[in-house]
């Protein structure tokens, strides 16, 4: 069963574009990881956060993943950007 997260960067004012081009770059690398099934960026009304909706095979696909970021330093590439920490969520994709 796949597995939807959402990641939800709130940033800092005026932080967006340089925020966007720099996580482009970063999702090559999320779209080839093991378990991804595909990312999708959105931009909030306002320019004050970016959402990724994420499809994963499974929930320990994304943590393993999750784990190999902050292992290889993007908390320290975002941090100048965002206001406050990502917020991830998990939901279930195929409840019926």
């Amino acid at each position: 069963m796949s597995v939807m997260v959402t990641v939800e960067f709130p940033l800092q004012p005026g932080k967006l574009d340089e925020f966007v081009g720099m996580l482009g770059e970063a999702l090559y690398d999320t779209r080839a990881y093991d378990g991804n099934e595909g990312v999708e960026t959105f931009v909030e009304h306002g320019d004050t956060s970016v959402l990724l909706i994420e499809k994963w095979q499974t929930a320990e696909h994304h943590k393993a993943y999750h784990q190999w970021r902050i292992d290889t330093g993007l908390g320290e590439l975002i941090g100048p950007f965002v206001s406050g920490p990502p917020i991830v969520r998990y939901f279930d994709s195929d409840i019926a």
